[in-house]
């Protein structure tokens, strides 16, 4: 029998807090069903550009900027980092280059008039309490995955945005995958028939030294897997709950960088769901796959009726992205969408309607909703 790995479990745990959101569920199949949120970043719909500040201006900052200055409905107007980062040694150079003003302290830039919306981009640890000082200066809040460290934290989030009347929203870039929606409305539709499987793998090499300043594999990557699995398969027939969890972890020393670092670098987690489904989900930051059919990342959903399949490999460019030792245009087209649908669709309706905030329950994203912590 596997090895029961506490932070797999939570992970499963902690994503049935939260139901999934009904306006990215497609209302039918085939190309440009995913246009209901990406693409609207020329829509007018006030004539005041949205204020957001940056909490935290690390690696992620860098896409995160592309959404909003790819927006004509918003303007990047301020970013405050924390002092002392190794990771960012120069926050005040790091506002410069993005065109916008530095703040000395996270609660300097959550109180500016100037700032409509915060994104939260710092390490998990501490999204709770930049969160919290957002929400409670009447901030909406796109926030990193993953949103909190225990279900507690994501929970204590939810009740201070009914209470002030605001919106949290997570970062799960990959569901803005176009070829991810169609397979969810293909298995809302049961054109895929019963869900018997599904595989969710991921191996592009990522150096030790950079792995010294992430989480480690499963927070990093395990948690955009357990949001995908249970987008596809919650809310249908096909049985959307976890009812028992397996998982190994292992670390592979990379003998390249000279640096040691103990965090695992690969994991694989097995879990079945209640309609029996299997969903497999696999990471691994020791190598890349340079096979003729790579896994880079890779999500096949297997059916009595059909199947489907998407991989990152099918969109590259030859061009670095950050860690990545190829651009694989799903994961900055992701970002910018999640963006995007958080400007265009969640802040907007709730400056439309400020006074409705806590009672959209069945609105896309908000604390109330679909959200992950590990």
């Amino acid at each position: 029998m596997a090895r029961q790995l506490r932070s797999p479990l939570k992970l499963w745990h902690h994503m049935r807090v939260f139901s999934f959101p009904s306006t990215l569920r497609p209302m039918h199949t085939g190309y440009g069903v995913h246009r209901r949120y990406i693409g609207d970043t020329n829509r007018n719909t006030a004539s005041k550009p949205i204020g957001v500040g940056f909490l935290g201006a690390g690696d992620i900052s860098t896409l995160h900027v592309n959404t909003v200055q790819q927006s004509s409905n918003a303007k990047l107007v301020g970013l405050w980092s924390r002092p002392n980062c190794p990771i960012v040694p120069d926050p005040a150079g790091k506002a410069k280059e993005y065109g916008c003003p530095y703040f000395s302290s996270a609660q300097e830039l959550v109180s500016s008039p100037d700032v409509d919306a915060v994104f939260v981009l710092t390490n998990m640890e501490s999204h709770l309490e930049y969160a919290t000082m957002a929400i409670e200066q009447g901030k909406h809040v796109l926030v990193e995955k993953p949103v909190g460290s225990t279900v507690e934290e994501v929970e204590q989030l939810k009740q201070l945005a009914a209470l002030h009347h605001v919106k949290v929203m997570p970062v799960h870039n990959y569901i803005y995958e176009p070829s991810l929606q169609r397979t969810k409305a293909m298995i809302d539709e049961g054109r895929l028939g019963t869900v018997h499987a599904v595989y969710i793998m991921f191996n592009i090499y990522h150096p030790e030294d950079v792995c010294a300043r992430l989480p480690g594999i499963i927070r990093q990557i395990g948690t955009h897997h357990a949001y995908t699995a249970l987008y596809l398969l919650g809310g249908t027939a096909n049985g959307g709950r976890p009812v028992s969890v397996s998982a190994h972890k292992a670390t592979l020393r990379d003998e390249t960088t000279g640096v040691a670092d103990d965090r695992e670098n690969l994991a694989v987690i097995t879990t079945q769901m209640d309609s029996g489904a299997i969903a497999h989900l696999q990471m691994n930051f020791a190598s890349d796959d340079h096979s003729s059919d790579a896994w880079s990342f890779y999500c096949k959903v297997i059916g009595s009726k059909g199947s489907t399949r998407f991989s990152y490999n099918d969109w590259v460019v030859n061009a670095k992205t950050l860690v990545h030792s190829h651009t694989y245009e799903p994961y900055p087209h992701g970002i910018i969408a999640t963006g995007d649908h958080f400007l265009n669709n969640v802040y907007r309706a709730s400056a439309m309607h400020p006074t409705q905030c806590h009672h959209l329950g069945d609105r896309p994203f908000e604390a109330t909703q679909f959200n992950v912590s590990i």
